[in-house]
């Protein structure tokens, strides 16, 4: 099993090619991983049983030579995905007898392409956390706690997904950015995560939290697995308004091309925030000098609003969120606590149904579209997210891709950021890419002083997924980041 779960997506499906292993005993190997991890509580719904079908069918597909790009390849599915017949939460109690009639997209793409279905992994709550403690099923551990003995977050809100990978308990999982959900978690279980350009991933079928922010991505070990999922998960989709109606190159040849020779690597000076510590500053001087040996081109840049990124996205986020979560009202479907006026029904329905960083977003989403304070927060908030994509357009006229840090710390103690404020800043560095649509990815890249995972951070111009890869690819084969699993 441990020779298995060790392995990529890639080497996973020479291995079923050469009939190494049949899909099953590949699937046998994950569901047996999952349920020796149990304590790093990965799942919120663990769907043994329809894995094994899945795994079967995949099987017979191969053994007739009739094999799809994904047939023997166990995933997991972050819990804010729709999936038929399954039941999907969001981690919140309000949806916690939640079962869709229908699939998103993105999961109907997989499933097409083959691949197997483990289970539903936990999130932050409506994907609103950084750490995965708003979770209404309790938060998920990080499998590099056992590095320190202490009980790390795996970041969020993408976390359970994170963790699955990093724990050698799935090939790969999809996740969700809003403001940094794939890249934080990516960064903090030592695994590697894509953020697509915004519109490049269907957001049907996905329940929302900010509309304009929320992108698909997946999850994996390397760079070549996300290429590889990123082929099956991307797609123009007609159910989808946002969605870009652009053709999906095949991302994985961009990966593996070691001559960055002309390539412009811009660092941006804005990054280097007080108080970040000397081991994220010499990490990111390593990954300048890793890309220069290449033969890229190293050209310091300026991003001059990158400091009003934050507070901007946490105007624009809440207001989007208080829009979106104003349909769990316990009318339709979801938890309800019944009253006999209608009024009470929804107050106590939404009080009871929502977690305390939900109910606080809301409230401030619901303040700054108010009357008299929508100019002043909103519309501002607004103007200011266009100076930030003005500051990208400007520097991508001179550089090809940014270079920068994941995240300005490794993994923190589960429990230790109880300020909110301080839970926000974990959003600092992956907050701006979102705002401006673009991609970015989080490449493992080195280890802390005390042996938790660092990662870089790679962004591009919008729909250039492939310069994105490229570097993060040159990055990966010069870290040699020591997995986990």
């Amino acid at each position: 099993m441990s020779e298995i779960v060790s392995k990529t997506i890639l080497q996973i499906k020479e291995g079923l090619k050469k009939r190494d292993y049949s899909a099953l005993e590949v699937t046998d190997a994950f569901i047996s991983a999952s349920e020796s991890n149990k304590k790093l509580n990965f799942y919120n719904t663990f769907t043994k049983e329809k894995a094994i079908e899945m795994a079967k069918t995949s099987q017979s597909r191969i053994d007739s030579g009739e094999d799809k790009i994904l047939d023997g390849i166990p995933i997991a599915i972050k819990d804010l995905f729709c999936t038929e017949g399954t039941l999907t939460t969001a981690s919140s109690k309000i949806l916690g007898n939640f079962i869709p009639n229908y699939e998103s997209t993105v999961t109907q793409n997989l499933w097409d392409a083959g691949a197997i279905m483990l289970g539903k992994v936990g999130c932050d709550e409506f994907a609103m956390g950084s750490s995965n403690e708003t979770s209404f099923f309790g938060e998920v551990i990080n499998p590099w706690s056992k590095v320190i003995n202490k009980n790390l977050s795996p970041g969020g809100s993408s976390g359970g997904s994170a963790a699955v990978v990093s724990a050698g308990a799935a090939l790969a999982a999809t996740g969700t950015d809003t403001g940094g959900s794939i890249r934080q978690p990516a960064a903090f279980c030592g695994v590697t995560g894509i953020k697509p350009t915004y519109g490049r991933c269907s957001r049907w079928g996905i329940i929302a939290f900010a509309s304009s922010l929320d992108q698909a991505g997946p999850i994996t070990k390397t760079v070549n697995d996300s290429a590889l999922m990123l082929n099956v998960m991307s797609g123009f989709d007609p159910k989808d308004s946002t969605s870009a109606n652009k053709n999906t190159p095949d991302f994985l040849k961009a990966c593996g091309n070691f001559n960055l020779k002309n390539l412009k690597v811009g660092i941006p000076k804005e990054y280097q925030i007080s108080g970040m510590s000397s081991e994220i500053i010499n990490l990111w001087e390593t990954g300048h000098g890793w890309l220069k040996d290449r033969g890229a081109d190293i050209i310091e840049v300026s991003l001059p609003h990158t400091k009003y990124a934050l507070p901007t996205y946490y105007v624009i986020a809440p207001a989007e969120a208080s829009s979106n979560l104003a349909r769990y009202d316990g009318v339709k479907y979801g938890y309800r606590n019944s009253q006999n006026h209608l009024d009470d029904l929804y107050a106590n329905t939404r009080a009871d149904g929502f977690g305390n960083e939900v109910k606080r977003r809301i409230l401030i989403g619901t303040y700054v579209l108010s009357a008299g304070y929508y100019d002043a927060y909103y519309r501002k908030a607004q103007r200011v997210r266009n100076l930030i994509i003005q500051d990208f357009n400007k520097v991508f006229k001179d550089v090809d891709v940014i270079l920068t840090p994941t995240t300005p710390s490794a993994a923190f103690e589960v429990g230790s950021q109880q300020d909110p404020i301080s839970m926000y800043m974990n959003d600092v560095f992956t907050v701006p890419a979102s705002l401006a649509g673009l991609p970015a990815m989080s490449v493992p890249s080195g280890l802390s002083t005390n042996g938790l995972p660092l990662g870089l951070q790679i962004i591009g111009k919008q729909f250039d997924e492939e310069n994105v890869l490229k570097v993060a690819s040159n990055i990966e084969d010069q870290a040699k980041f020591p997995f986990l699993n």
